[in-house]
């Protein structure tokens, strides 16, 4: 077969496919160019789900008759200073979007100097240029594509509904949005206005696309190492979702979209996470222009840094970090049972007392419940119920060399938690963030008066991260117990597994597993850890390998020993329908306070919820 060289037309057509993929990746690229221009404010119209028009007007600085020509021509930018492809500080630098978009559809740009008396048009049709026009405009730039893919009808048989295309390219909107809090992005369909967003701070931002609910079980957090930099907010593993779709990545202001983004934030949130759930992420990368790639991905969405491993580290150490520092907060499902309103308020009806008085009348009353729930426990046989005293023989914890079973009396919960316990019910409530135990029920759950509320805590939940951070600290302190293999397995692997796990050979060690090459494409295993038992070694090193391929973690080690810690704390905490004393129960609120991630259990549910008097006062139809 003959080769030739193809047309220019069918050169642009076949480059546009690359960049222009759907009506959002329109959206995406003359977005970006109108931020690179210094917009205040960018207006987005989207009609028939982008196939008819999609029009970006921005007020930014503009282009001149002479770079007007330019920009529909492929490779010509204006964001490049010289030839190097190292220091890219801006959205776009490749010069193809423009032309791309050109190729395939009927473009038309306005555009505007702020210093020029007239603004200025050109049109280009299936790639076919027209000659610049004089022309009407504010300074800014008004960019329209009409009938996408009509040069290509082939691709419009491969687009999604109007609805599915609106939705995705509001998605692309709002992460463009969320990276430029001090913009003003507004996006319009037909006649009616998706969303309207005000230039602002990042956290109105944040709350305006992801919610107030998210700030309100959200934390904050930081960290800078070797030139990168790293911030963010991450939600309360309580604030949990389906599905892993609000989970955003900024490089350097760049949108991106890394495959190995879920799997950091599921090592960061492991123990803490309830089964299936996802938690919501913003988060921030910065560093130098030079330590990052951006030019690796056609559309810009995915990027490499110099120091992968080390960026990596630095965003799971710093989730980490900071759900260890707010895990005894935990999120508030009761507050969405609350009525907000009083237009049902029934007539004469008490108005609520003062705060004070009111915290008074609930103490006497709660007092009153509470000795009328314990007096029947007072009757019991000894064998009818467990003994005042909460310590359970020890059970030695293969997995942890030395470790058993802590005891769980008050006193064995922590120093200072007995000083807790002698306090009074009014004195606990005013110096402790959990307040004071007044009574227990269902043999299940502990109410606790606060300063300006009730808290209720799941005991069986809330003892159980209690024993699982102590196993997880005398585990880091005595190191992962191993157990020789008596037969030294072999595990046949493809050449980049086992390449993958021999070069993290010293860290597996580390966890437990000491591994050997074994000729090409096997290893050899010969210990494992401890607490997995009897384990299928094979399969334990496949999933390694997998991992390691994937996010260069071992997590699938990580979550297995996880897991054998979780069930040994599960098994070896107070149990649901175990009757406690007020002195029991007021330890164990000292020791929640204490305890990191306390907020939820080994399995990512709450440990507590509180209900505020306000709360109180709006469901009995008091405010």
């Amino acid at each position: 077969m003959a080769i030739r060289r193809l047309p220019e037309t069918l050169i642009n057509r076949i480059a546009a496919g690359e960049v222009v993929e759907r009506p959002a990746s329109v959206v995406k690229e003359l977005v970006e160019n109108a931020l690179d221009a210094g917009a205040g404010e960018v207006e987005t119209i989207f009609r028939d789900g982008g196939r008819s028009l999609i029009e970006v007007r921005d007020d930014g600085c503009g282009m001149t008759r002479e770079d007007l020509a330019l920009a529909v021509e492929r490779h010509a930018t204006s964001k490049l200073d010289d030839d190097s492809l190292v220091r890219i500080i801006t959205l776009g630098f490749r010069g193809e979007a423009l032309a791309s978009i050109a190729a395939v559809a009927r473009l038309a740009i306005i555009s505007r100097r702020q210093e020029a008396d007239t603004a200025w048009e050109i049109r280009v049709e299936a790639g076919r240029k027209e000659e610049p026009r004089p022309a009407a405009r504010a300074p800014g730039t008004t960019v329209s594509v009409r009938d996408l893919f009509f040069a290509t009808p082939a691709r419009l048989k491969f687009l999604r509904s109007a609805r599915a295309e609106t939705m995705e390219a509001a998605r692309v909107l709002r992460r463009l949005a969320l990276a430029h809090p001090d913009v003003a992005f507004r996006f319009v369909t037909e006649a009616r206005a998706v969303f309207s967003l005000a230039p602002g701070t990042e956290e109105a931002r944040i709350a305006a696309i992801l919610g107030r609910a998210f700030l309100d079980n959200a934390f904050a957090f930081a960290a800078e190492r070797e030139g990168y930099s790293v911030r963010g907010w991450g939600s309360l593993p309580t604030f949990s979702r389906g599905q892993p779709d609000q989970q955003y990545l900024f490089v350097n202001g760049r949108p991106v979209t890394d495959r190995q983004l879920s799997g950091l934030v599921r090592a960061a949130y492991s123990d803490v996470l309830e089964k299936g759930r996802h938690p919501s992420v913003v988060l921030h990368i910065a560093c130098a222009p030079e330590l990052v790639d951006v030019n690796v991905h056609p559309a810009k969405r995915e990027v490499r840094f110099r120091q992968p491993a080390l960026v990596r580290s630095l965003i799971i150490n710093a989730l980490r970090e900071a759900i260890a520092r707010e895990g005894q907060r935990t999120a508030m499902p009761v507050r969405g049972m609350v009525p907000a309103g009083d237009d049902n308020k029934l007539p004469h009806q008490e108005k609520p007392a003062a705060g004070a008085a009111f915290a008074d009348r609930l103490s006497q009353e709660a007092a009153r419940l509470s000795l009328a729930a314990q007096a029947p426990l007072m009757d019991l046989p000894p064998q009818g119920r467990h003994s005042a005293g909460l310590a359970e023989s020890k059970t030695a914890f293969a997995g942890v060399a030395d470790v058993s079973a802590p005891d769980l009396s008050p006193a064995g919960l922590d120093a200072g938690a007995d000083a807790g316990a002698a306090e009074t019910g009014a004195e606990a409530a005013e110096n402790h963030p959990l307040g004071a135990a007044l009574a227990q029920v269902h043999g299940t759950y502990i109410i606790a008066q606060t300063q300006d509320g009730i808290v209720i805590v799941d005991q069986h939940a809330a003892h159980e991260r209690i024993v699982l951070e102590r196993l997880k600290r005398e585990r880091a302190a005595g190191g992962i117990s191993r157990q020789g293999l008596l037969i030294p397995e072999v595990v046949e692997l493809d050449a980049d597994s086992a390449d993958a796990v021999l070069a993290h050979a010293e860290m597996l060690a580390d966890l437990g597993l000491v591994v050997e090459p074994f000729g090409p494409g096997a290893v050899l295993v010969r210990e494992v850890p401890a607490a997995l038992g009897h384990c299928d070694v094979a399969g334990l090193v496949r999933d390694v390998a997998a991992d390691l391929i994937a996010h260069d973690l071992p997590q699938a080690l990580q979550e297995r020993l996880e897991h054998v810690l979780a069930t040994f704390a599960c098994h070896h905490s107070v149990r649901a329908g175990r009757f406690l004393t007020r002195e029991e129960m007021d330890a164990l609120l000292r020791e929640m306070e204490r305890t990191p991630r306390s907020g939820q259990c080994n399995h990512g549910r709450p440990t507590w919820v509180k209900l505020t008097l306000a709360d109180l006062e709006r469901l009995f139809k008091r405010a």
